[in-house]
């Protein structure tokens, strides 16, 4: 057993995007992780797919010389642990206490019913996967610091904020280990945003963000 838990809880009906992925009505089971929990491992079998209910992902891997580069933030709603090995590349550890829910893999692309419909739909996904990836490449090879910060704020901002407020579930720490940059180098990154008054911090942990000017945070992302 793969799922690091005591006990595999009551299943129940899957979420819409869950049922949609596999082209039929799924079973899922839902677990709690703690902050820093692991939920699998790199090379360890594929077995479940997941999807965040609330909280956050990180998925990763250590690289040589023991540096860890993040690869992709998993945020609510989404699906992650969809791969086209049978091994997972990455391992996948909650950022915050998060709630996931988990079906079978079989459950999704070996039911007769809907299997036609579900191979699609999981290749979308892993293409899908492959375009981040891409992305994240271009990304990582940006040449200034803040041009890495501003293209990372600005994914964050069409997926996190609400109401006027990005809420950032991940540290700077993070940030840092996404963008292949240091802790030191994010921050003061972020601060000259500040100072040139595109963005601003709401508390002290200033992981709440106001983006005041998206016309000129854009301009970095050219």
């Amino acid at each position: 057993m793969l799922v690091r838990k005591q006990q595999i809880p009551p299943q129940r009906p899957s979420s819409s995007e869950l049922n949609a992925l596999a082209g039929h009505t799924v079973f899922c089971s839902e677990f709690k992780y703690r902050r820093g929990t692991e939920i699998f491992g790199e090379a360890e079998p594929i077995q479940y797919l997941y999807q965040v209910k609330s909280g956050a992902v990180r998925s990763y891997k250590l690289l040589a010389d023991g540096r860890r580069q993040i690869m992709a933030f998993h945020l609510p709603g989404d699906i992650f642990g969809v791969e086209n090995g049978v091994v997972h590349r990455f391992t996948a550890e909650a950022i915050v206490e998060t709630n996931v829910r988990l079906t079978d893999r079989q459950n999704v692309v070996e039911q007769e019913c809907g299997g036609a419909t579900a191979t699609n739909n999981v290749l979308r996904l892993v293409t899908g996967s492959l375009q981040h990836a891409e992305t994240h490449m271009l990304l990582l090879g940006r040449k200034t610091a803040i041009e890495k910060v501003a293209a990372f704020l600005i994914e964050m901002d069409v997926r996190l904020t609400a109401a006027g407020v990005m809420s950032l579930p991940m540290n700077r720490r993070d940030i840092a280990d996404y963008l292949g940059l240091t802790l030191e180098t994010v921050s003061r990154a972020l601060s000259q945003l500040r100072d040139r008054d595109i963005l601003s911090f709401i508390g002290q942990s200033q992981r709440q963000i106001v983006l005041r000017d998206r016309a000129r945070l854009t301009d970095f992302d050219q």
